[in-house]
C-alpha cells in the first residue's frame, strides 16, 4: 500500500493522457507553459508535400546546399532501423561522401555511445536516427533537422525539430510530407500558424479536405478558432519550396563513388514534389545489393 510509481513522458499526447486515466486515482495535473502546441519559434520550419518516391533524391539536394554552410551538424529522422542502416549507407556513399552514422535500437549500448561522441565532436556531421534511439541526445551545435520520414504525432514533430534552435541559436527544420501522412494535416497547419511559418498551399487543401470530410462546401476554415467561414494561414503560393520541373518515377538518387568505410558500418498522393535539377542523370545501388538504377522509375522491393 506504500508503494509509489512514478512514469515520465516528454510529450503528452491523448494515449498518454488516456493511459494516466486508467491507472491513477485523483492524479494532480499540473502545467508548466501553455497547455497548445507549441514549436521553437527559432527554428524556421519547412514542409514539402513530396512523393515517396521523390524523397531521397530530395534529401541528396538539401544535404548538397547543407554541407555549404559553416555550422552543417543535421540530424536526420526515419521511421525504421532498417530504413536508418540503409539510408546511412546511401548518403555515406553518395558523390560528396557525407560523414554520416546511424544510431537505433539494434546497437548496443557501446556503440551507441561512440557514433554520439563522433556526432558531438564533429567528426560525423550528419546523424540517422530513430525516434526511440534519439531520445534524451543533448547536443547543443545541431543546426538542422531533416524528418525524411515524418513522425506519428504533432507532439513528436515538435519534440525532434526541438533538437536544433536550442540555447536561443537559429535553426532549421524539413519535413517530407506524403500522402501517408495526410491525415495529420491538419495538426500540422495548426503548428505552423502558431510559429507563424509558411504553409505550403497542398498542405493547406489536405489539411481542409480532411477536416471537411471532402464535402466540398466552399468554406475554409480557421484551425485555430473553429470558425469555419475563415482560415489564418500565412504563405499561400509561397510556403511551398524548392519545386519544379521532375516527374514522378524518375528518380536521379545519390551518386555512385566508393563507399568511405566508418567504424560500425552495418547495416501518397497529394502533390509529387518536382525538382528542377540540371545535373545529369545518375545512378546508384543501395540497400543490400538492390536499389534505384536511373530512370527506372521503380524501387528494388527491400529498398
Amino acid at each position: 500500500n506504500d508503494r509509489q510509481t512514478l512514469m515520465f513522458s516528454a510529450t503528452w499526447p491523448q494515449d498518454v493522457r488516456k493511459l494516466a486515466a486508467d491507472f491513477q486515482k485523483n492524479p494532480i495535473h499540473l502545467t508548466v507553459g501553455s497547455l497548445e502546441l507549441s514549436a521553437n519559434h527559432n527554428i524556421e520550419q519547412n514542409v514539402e508535400v513530396i512523393d515517396e518516391y521523390n524523397k531521397t533524391k530530395r534529401l541528396e539536394e538539401i544535404l548538397e546546399d547543407i554541407s555549404k554552410q559553416v555550422q552543417s551538424k543535421t540530424i536526420i529522422f526515419v521511421k525504421t532501423k532498417r530504413k536508418a542502416d540503409e539510408l546511412s549507407r546511401l548518403v555515406r556513399q553518395s558523390g560528396y561522401y557525407y560523414p554520416a552514422l546511424c544510431i537505433h535500437g539494434d546497437k548496443d549500448q557501446s556503440e551507441r555511445n561512440w557514433v554520439l561522441e563522433q556526432f558531438k565532436q564533429g567528426k560525423a556531421s550528419i546523424l540517422l536516427a530513430t525516434d526511440v534511439a534519439a531520445r534524451g541526445i543533448d547536443v547543443h551545435d545541431i543546426k538542422f533537422v531533416i524528418n525524411y520520414d515524418y513522425p506519428n504525432s504533432s507532439e513528436d514533430y515538435i519534440h525532434r525539430i526541438g533538437r536544433t534552435g536550442r540555447r536561443d541559436q537559429k535553426g532549421t527544420a524539413y519535413s517530407f510530407f506524403t500522402s501517408g501522412d495526410n491525415a495529420k494535416a491538419a495538426d500540422l497547419v495548426k503548428v505552423l500558424q502558431e510559429a507563424n511559418q509558411n504553409i505550403p498551399e497542398e498542405l493547406e487543401i489536405i489539411a481542409f479536405m480532411r477536416d471537411g470530410r471532402g464535402r466540398g462546401n466552399g468554406r475554409k476554415r480557421d484551425w485555430n478558432s473553429g470558425n469555419e467561414n475563415s482560415y489564418g494561414g500565412r504563405g499561400r503560393g509561397g510556403g511551398s519550396r524548392g519545386r519544379g520541373n521532375s516527374e514522378r518515377g524518375k528518380f536521379d538518387g545519390f551518386g555512385g563513388g566508393e563507399s568511405k568505410r566508418i567504424r560500425y558500418d552495418d547495416e501518397g498522393e497529394a502533390s509529387p514534389y518536382k525538382s528542377n535539377n540540371s545535373r545529369g542523370s545518375r545512378n546508384f545501388r543501395g540497400g543490400r545489393g538492390g536499389g534505384y538504377s536511373g530512370n527506372s522509375g521503380r524501387s528494388d522491393s527491400r529498398w
